[in-house]
């Protein structure tokens, strides 16, 4: 059989054979021997270039198998074999590399690269000790493209989303020493806008935010300060070129948002669109009445008013209705239920949706990215 040379030899031919075996067939011929093949797989990721694009396309198809995903996942050894390899500035696969460690934060093993010390890496400028800093780091650098001409990392967002499902992770994120302080998150929080960039960035990068707002454990004093310097980057894409703003609305909005040229692009996708409106819900039902009026100060209300009024999609406006009944309300009920909730019980997170569309949410948080 095919696969039993393969895992014999490491020539570019036979690699290169077995792809079809990746995108076609079920993963279980590579769980043969003990996983033998993973095994071979995980050197191979360190040969030279053309048979280490064979070996990570292999592994980021595979790797929704649990099987697979727990023996790629909880292997220190060849984690930290990705870290130095993806960190590396001349990296030709370091495009690869991210689909797949963000494919492997699926598992909750993922959760200790928030405490797992590393050198400092010098051509990244960090002081960075810890494994998630430092591909925080790495996305931020890299995404202009400086960093490495091989690759902007854009999928390492959908990692960062995984991770912030943590408490942990979401604290790490979210809280500063001192009030006045930006967050971490806000880091991300540039990378939501505009619709030009990539999809897997602004999904990854709204999503980020919307499961660290979700998970961040009490108490949620956190939320209230952050909101001046995250709010921008929510509000701008979903301003429209249309929006009618009254010249007393458009006073509220942060500066940089009052003079947006006719070039200015609303988001256009869709799952993006609720990820940001769900950002809002969170950051009102979660933060208290404090937080719904640092939202109403900075022209939320009179935004999420346009988003209901130019996209025709029910599912956004029935969510932003939910938005628009906590800014509205002259109190904030900020109860122990509406602040302990976990996913699935807040708000139009679960109640607004029927059993298909809680299904088709879970299945986008979920996805592995794959190559065909």
């Amino acid at each position: 059989m095919i696969i039993e040379s393969f895992v014999t030899s490491l020539s570019s031919f036979s690699i290169t054979a077995i792809l079809r075996f990746a995108k076609s067939t079920q993963p279980a011929i590579f769980k043969t021997g003990q996983l033998t093949p993973i095994r071979d797989l995980k050197l191979l990721v360190k040969d030279y270039p053309p048979i280490a694009t064979s070996a990570l396309t292999i592994l980021i198809n595979i790797s929704s198998d649990l099987e697979i995903l727990k023996s790629l996942a909880e292997d220190n050894v060849f984690l930290e074999s990705v870290l130095n390899r993806i960190t590396n500035p001349k990296e030709t696969n370091a495009t690869l590399l991210s689909m797949l460690l963000s494919n492997l934060a699926k598992s909750d093993s993922f959760e200790r690269l928030l405490s797992l010390n590393r050198s400092t890496i010098r051509t990244l400028t960090s002081t960075a000790t810890n494994a998630f800093d430092q591909l925080l780091d790495l996305f931020n650098r890299g995404i202009s493209g400086s960093y490495n001409l091989s690759s902007k990392f854009e999928y390492l967002p959908y990692l960062f989303a995984d991770l912030a499902k943590f408490p942990t992770v979401s604290e790490h994120l979210i809280s500063t020493a001192n009030a006045s302080d930006p967050p971490l998150l806000t880091t991300l929080t540039p990378h939501t806008s505009p619709p030009s960039l990539p999809l897997p960035l602004r999904l990854g990068t709204s999503s980020t935010i919307r499961n660290a707002l979700l998970s961040l454990p009490s108490p949620l004093t956190a939320i209230p300060p952050m909101i001046p310097h995250i709010l921008p980057s929510l509000l701008l894409p979903l301003i429209g070129p249309d929006a009618a703003f009254s010249d007393s609305e458009n006073d509220l909005l942060p500066p940089e948002l009052q003079l947006l040229g006719p070039e200015h692009k609303q988001e256009d996708n869709l799952q993006v669109l609720h990820y940001l409106v769900e950002c809002f819900f969170l950051i009102c039902a979660r933060g208290g009445e404090e937080a719904v009026k640092g939202v109403r100060k900075m022209g939320g209300y009179a935004v999420l008013r346009e988003v209901h009024v130019g996209v025709e999609d029910e599912g956004v406006r029935e969510n932003v209705e939910r938005v628009v009944q906590l800014l509205m309300g002259d109190e904030v009920e900020n109860d122990r239920e509406m602040v302990g909730a976990s996913k699935g019980e807040l708000g139009f997170l679960a109640e607004g949706k029927d059993e298909e569309e809680r299904e088709e949410a879970d299945d986008e948080d979920e996805k592995i990215v794959e190559i065909f």
